[in-house]
């Protein structure tokens, strides 16, 4: 994929999901552009530790999102990184946050501005599966075409690999059983939260004329890889 300089100028973006890991490294990759004007972060709560007291912040209740419309008014840009697990919020809490949460922000952002949307589903999503992680993925995706930006990102990484700050036994003894295929083989399952943030601001700053693209694993890689000319 051909990395060319963009002259488009600075931009207003907003960050659902800022605090965690795929968020955190976004926000460092957002940061360290001039092509951005203005960086919000939205969520359900403050923050208030570095480095987000450094941006505005402003608190909405997904449950009532509609109500909330001014939280996203203007803003071009939005990067989405919500996500919970089945075993923190259950089969129901799970998918309320991975899709109703995600495809309703989606919704109202639309309607008050965002023009370019940046989803972080999974590799392996899809509406059909009878898993409901990758089931939930998908069909937040098929919902997110049904919305009608101007461009839609969605971004399908592999294993996620960072220093999580939250317990997560299953994900490392996963860890553990895929080290040695991902040191064989690093851009087949797995990619760092960091590859994936820097993937994630490369593809907006490139120009492109596709309405939907879809960014697989060894995509973001090759974008993480790749530097902006």
């Amino acid at each position: 994929m051909a990395m060319e300089a963009t002259d488009k100028p600075p931009c207003s973006v907003f960050i659902l999901g800022a605090s965690g890991e795929v968020g955190q490294e976004l926000l460092k990759a957002v940061s360290a552009e001039d092509k951005f004007s203005e960086i919000i972060l939205i969520g359900r709560r403050k923050i208030e530790e570095e480095p987000f007291t450094k941006y505005e912040q402003r608190v909405i209740d997904f449950e009532k999102i509609e109500d909330y419309g001014s939280a996203f008014q203007d803003l071009e840009m939005g990067f989405c990184c919500l996500g919970t697990t089945k075993g923190k919020a259950g089969a129901d809490g799970f998918f309320k946050v991975d899709h109703d949460y995600v495809v309703n922000s989606a919704k109202v952002a639309k309607q008050h501005g965002c023009k370019h949307f940046i989803f972080v589903s999974s590799s392996g999503a899809n509406h059909k599966s009878k898993i409901l992680y990758h089931k939930t993925k998908g069909l937040a995706e098929e919902d997110l075409k049904e919305v009608g930006f101007d461009r839609l990102s969605i971004f399908r990484p592999g294993f996620l690999l960072c220093n999580r700050r939250e317990s997560r036994p299953l994900e490392r003894a996963a860890l553990t059983v895929m080290k040695p295929i991902t040191s064989l083989f690093p851009t087949l399952m797995s990619v760092p939260t960091n590859y994936l943030a820097k993937a994630m601001v490369k593809t907006v700053l490139t120009p492109s004329t596709v309405k939907v693209e879809i960014i697989e694993n060894k995509a973001i890689h090759t974008l993480a890889n790749h530097d902006v000319e």
